[in-house]
């Protein structure tokens, strides 16, 4: 195996395994929430079906985009 082949290897290797560890730490983060503070959730903010999607920004391209 050719020097720069096993190099682009290692390196893929290395960003999955960032990428894993990553989402494992933001899952770790998020904090759990009773069903009495759902509801006090639901019940300020309603229900995200009825929020206008304009308000949004999909940002799903620029967390796929780690290089």
């Amino acid at each position: 195996m050719e020097m720069e082949t096993l190099k682009q290897l290692m390196k893929e290797s290395i960003r999955e395994v960032i990428r894993e560890e990553r989402l494992s730490l933001m899952q770790v983060l998020i904090p759990d929430v009773s069903d009495q503070e759902m509801k006090e959730i639901i019940k300020k903010f309603d229900s995200p079906e009825k929020y206008d999607e304009q308000d949004f920004v999909d940002m799903t391209t620029w967390v796929n985009n780690e290089s």
